[in-house]
């Protein structure tokens, strides 16, 4: 009924059919990036939901029924996610997805709240957090993901940005401008970024644009070194993040980076080098040295797919592992209401006060959600790597807890 396939270096379990998933367990879709333009974190990503979901079957399931679900590589093209989607909503139907991209995320918006399927997705944008549409265009009712907004997340870097320039003996505004490819994802927390950096004493600059897709930015940067920015977004991927950081040393740019959540990693760090060095951004849980209770389970989770346990795993592996468990916990409290249905796992998600999913304490950070607000966690941690010399470190400099304003709702 189950099979193991290895696509690179991801493992990803297959349903055998719809028929056998409906009868004997619970139908899950798994929505990822394996091979497309995000894949340098959607890769460790996915193969933490598969890792989390196989190791829940293999210790009694959910009540006893196991996670029946299939990885799909959408390679983060649109159309593909839909198909995807589609598929799932057949005679059998999902009760809830494991998704991964904003620009197919916020394309599903309309059809999982018709369908009422919970969509815990990997992106964690703004727009995503608005259930009832009180201020946003359309309201996401069924949209959750674990970890702060990237809107929130920018927020919480701004502040930093702001402390570490007085602590520098800046004079004057400092300069801040966002780097992103023009799509949905690095787009998403760019308006309401920015507005919050102009509130906290920045000028913001135009915005400089530099592909998903890793390669040759000296252009941009050559940009970026004349516009006089103090502080730079990256509001790509960690692939990308690379080539520009490299590019930018290359012609000497002096600018403090900020990096969103998906914009680097241990491994990226180390590749990088010294390129990297002093680069902050934001981490959305425990890291896999930090010695906290939670990470017992991380570990177990982790030799699912790597039996010898010596694989050191990323930050956006252990997120996952975050997602999957909130779902687990939502699917128990449904069952236990009188069933595990799109309706009920929504409710019981809403239901979630200051929620760290037992086993993972420490790990994760605690979440909230109601029915009017889909902000999970408004906690954003910055750390700042040191890569000089060929050590890398990376080290919690700040913890900014943003304000549940009203009007960022949604934004």
């Amino acid at each position: 009924m189950k099979h193991i396939l290895k696509t690179g270096a991801v493992l990803i379990a297959m349903a055998s059919g719809s028929a056998m998933a409906a009868d004997n367990g619970i139908l899950v879709g798994h929505i990822a990036d394996i091979t497309g333009a995000t894949s340098s974190v959607g890769k460790p990503y996915g193969q933490g939901i598969a890792d989390a979901m196989n190791y829940i079957n293999a210790h009694g399931g959910i009540d006893g029924r196991k996670i029946i679900f299939e990885t799909v590589d959408y390679a983060y093209e649109v159309p593909r996610a839909m198909a995807a989607y589609k598929k799932l909503t057949g005679s059998d139907k999902a009760v809830a997805i494991q998704g991964w991209g904003t620009g197919d995320t916020e394309a599903l918006v309309n059809n999982v709240t018709k369908d009422e399927i919970p969509y815990f997705s990997a992106s964690y944008s703004g727009h995503l957090t608005d259930p009832l549409g009180k201020t946003s265009v359309k309201g996401a009712p069924y949209n959750f993901f674990y970890g702060p907004s990237y809107s929130d997340g920018c927020r919480g870097l701004v502040q930093w940005a702001a402390a570490d320039w007085k602590k520098k003996g800046g004079t004057g505004k400092a300069k801040f401008v966002h780097m992103g490819d023009n799509h949905p994802y690095p787009n998403s927390p760019k308006a309401a970024c920015g507005a919050y950096a102009k509130e906290l004493g920045f000028e913001v600059l135009n915005e400089i644009q530099y592909s998903l897709k890793p390669g040759d930015f000296k252009a941009q940067c050559l940009s970026l070194k004349e516009s006089g920015a103090n502080y730079a977004y990256l509001a790509n991927t960690a692939g990308s993040t690379i080539s520009l950081l490299k590019s930018c040393e290359t012609v000497g740019v002096n600018v403090q980076f900020l990096a969103n959540i998906w914009g680097t990693d241990e491994g990226s760090l180390k590749t990088a080098g010294d390129a990297a060095d002093k680069l902050a951004w934001v981490v959305g849980a425990a890291t896999w040295a930090d010695d906290v209770p939670g990470m017992k389970l991380v570990r177990d989770i982790s030799k699912v797919s790597d039996p010898s346990g010596t694989e050191a795993r990323p930050v956006h592996y252990i997120r996952a592992i975050c997602s999957v468990y909130i779902m687990k916990e939502a699917m128990e409290a449904a069952d236990k209401a009188g069933g595990i249905t799109g309706p009920a796992i929504k409710k019981a998600v809403e239901a979630m006060t200051n929620k760290v999913p037992a086993g993972l304490e420490g790990v994760c950070l605690p979440s909230t959600w109601t029915s009017e607000d889909h902000r999970g966690t408004t906690t954003v941690k910055v750390y700042q790597a040191s890569t000089r010399g060929g050590a890398i470190g990376m080290t919690q400099v700040y913890t900014a807890e943003i304000p549940r304003r009203g009007e960022w709702l949604g934004w």
